[in-house]
This record gives C-alpha cells, structure tokens and sequence, in this order.
C-alpha cells in the first residue's frame, strides 16, 4: 500500500467566519447603546417612536443635541462579507471552499459529475509510517476496490503557518548550486513574498523568460524584452513580464501560501493558470514582492513522468501523455474562463492590476 501526502483543499475557510455572531453581537452593541440612552435621557423615548420598524436603516444620533438625523447611513455590503484572512486580492469566485476528494486520472475524468450509480464508503484512519503494515491489512480486508486516499487536516493553514517559508517543488529539479540558507536569506533581505530560485538555461527545460538565471545581482522582478512579441518594458507588472513564478519550484511566506491555498481548484490538477495569479497573493505590489532569485540557482530537468514511466515506452505510454498535455491546455482554457466570471461576478472586487 502506498501511502500519498497531498496539500489539497479540503474543506470551508481556514479561519472560521461567522457571520451570524458578528450581527449578533452588532445588534446587542445597538440594543444596549440604545437601552443606556433611554434610562440617561428621557428624551430619546420620543426619538425610538419616530423610527421606522425597517433594520435596514440606520440613523446615527446627536448626543448632544439629542435628534435624529434624518440622512439614513449608507449601508456597504461589501464590508459585511465574510472572508478568509488573505485573500482579499482575489475575486470571490476563485476562493475553493470544498473538495470531493475524488482522485482524478492526470489525462481528465471520464465520469460524469453527479454519477451516484454506485455508493460511496469513507474509510479514515490516523497512521503514522510505523502503522503501514495494520494498514495494509485493513485496506485488503474491505476489499480490492478500495481506493486509498490521504485527508489532511481542516485547518490545514493552520498548520502551515508554524512555518516561515513553504517550499512547493516538482520532483525533477537538479540542486547542485541552490543553497537553502541563502536562499531564504535573499528572500528575507529583499521581501519576496513568492519567489522561486533561477533557471540554469544551459541545463533547464525552460518555459518562460522571466524564470531564467540572470547573471548579475541576487534577484530579478522583471525582464526587459521586446523579442518574440513580449512587449516587456518597465510599465508591465504580469505575466509573462513580472509578478509571477512557474509552478514548479515556487517559495511562499506563510500569508502568500494561505491565498494561493485558497486558489486551488479541486478539479483542475494540474493546476495550470495558477501560477499566472500567484502574484495577487503577494502581501502588496507584485512588481516589488515577487521575483527570481539569480544567484541560489536550479536546475529543471523536464523528465516527463506525467502519463507514463520513461523505461515503459510504446505507443500507450505516449498517447497517455498526449491526452495529458490535451488536459493541461483545457484546464489552463478552464481556469483562465472561471477566473474572468469570478471578476466580473464579484461586484466588490477591484482588480489591483487591470489589463491595458
């Protein structure tokens, strides 16, 4: 049995909302405000009967002259909503509340969503790697078909946040010339909120400029370019220009990590897109707290394990990852599609970086 450690999403907010307490505790603030006035000053009897019944208006009182005004208070539901700490620079409609858990297949399910032809058994267990042997047994006693899955913790943030730094890496990245300490040194000294260590072009697969070792200094922002249709300039604050880290070995703050955590949509895996946005959950402007550190430098060896082992070969393994790559393009069109309905649906979100 093998047992797999995932950083999904898996359940409603990191920091519990309660939207319902917050207006309760509101209006019993408004009842003994308004309670104390009346037993202070006789006047304000009077003043209760002129209101009107509806709790949608809100009349701020004189004190000292004891009336009423009679402009009712502008109410802004925008500052009602209720939302995890850090994401406030994502549109409403990106933030994942829920996963199903489901295991998808790297080249897109088959299934239809709401399939509820066969029923469905949760089996959890608390293991340590001393209890793989029990385990194994439990797992082979309810059956062969069952499918083994790991949960983490609901407040998953929670735990991650005992860390100063989280380093989210691919498994096929070469560390000969990349020196943690350092490393977080840099990060430290220069702010970076999302960063990742540089390229080595002479020996990386590389996919985007931007992610390239520069040779001179410790860090980059941005890069200069108007090769290739580019258009890089000192005004570009996004990709492919500034703002933004592939994912594959990307390094986040605490804070920065519990935005992008939030980001995560459960049904797109490869997750193609995201690191597009991971700017946005930077603690402040993209241009200044995300970049490449140049000189604590990687090595991205490309090997493509996505469908397939390299020894298998034949025609099934390249299909598989053909229909791989196929998904990873539909789910970058998916993303980019859900990301611009979650803009223009969320009323109180404005876009810190618009599009010329």
């Amino acid at each position: 049995m093998g047992l797999h450690v995932s950083v999904g999403p898996m359940s409603i907010n990191q920091k519990v909302c309660n939207c319902n307490f917050s207006a309760a505790a509101v209006f019993f603030c408004i009842a003994l405000f308004i309670g104390s006035t009346l037993i202070t000053v006789d006047v304000k009897e009077k003043i209760m009967a002129w209101l009107p019944t509806d709790s949608s208006q809100k009349f701020q009182f004189d004190l000292n002259n004891n009336t009423a005004n009679s402009k009712p208070m502008e109410f802004d539901p925008c500052s009602s909503q209720c939302r995890p700490s850090g994401i406030e620079a994502l549109p409403k409609g990106m933030v994942s509340q829920t996963s199903d858990l489901e295991r998808q297949p790297l080249w897109g399910s088959t299934e239809k969503k709401g399939n509820s032809s066969s029923l469905k058994n949760l089996l959890a267990i608390a293991v340590g790697l001393k209890q793989k042997q029990v385990v194994n047994e439990i797992v082979k006693k309810n059956g062969v078909t069952l499918s083994c899955i790991s949960l983490q913790s609901i407040k998953q943030n929670d735990i991650v946040a005992l860390y100063s730094y989280i380093f989210l890496w691919d498994e096929d990245i070469g560390v000969e010339n990349f020196h943690p300490g350092r490393y977080l040194e840099i990060v430290e000294r220069e702010g970076l909120d999302v960063s990742q260590p540089g390229l080595d072009i002479e020996k990386s697969k590389v996919h985007y400029r931007f992610t390239e070792r520069q040779r001179e200094g410790d860090v980059h922002r941005r890069i200069y370019d108007l090769a290739q249709g580019l258009r890089c300039n000192e005004n570009s604050t996004g990709f492919p220009c500034a703002g933004f880290v592939e994912m594959m070995a990307p390094v986040f703050t605490s804070a920065a990590w519990r935005c992008a955590w939030h980001m995560i949509q459960n049904d797109l895996i490869h997750a193609w897109g995201l690191d597009m946005k991971l700017g946005y959950c930077s603690q402040g402007d993209r241009t200044k707290k995300v970049g490449v550190v140049d000189s604590e430098y990687i090595t991205h060896m490309g090997i493509p394990t996505l469908g397939g082992s390299n020894e298998s070969g034949g025609s099934s393994t390249t299909d598989l990852r053909a229909a791989v790559v196929h998904r990873c393009y539909a789910e970058l069109d998916m993303f980019n599609k859900r990301w611009q309905a979650a803009a223009r649906e969320d009323k109180c979100w404005t876009d810190p970086y618009p599009q010329a």
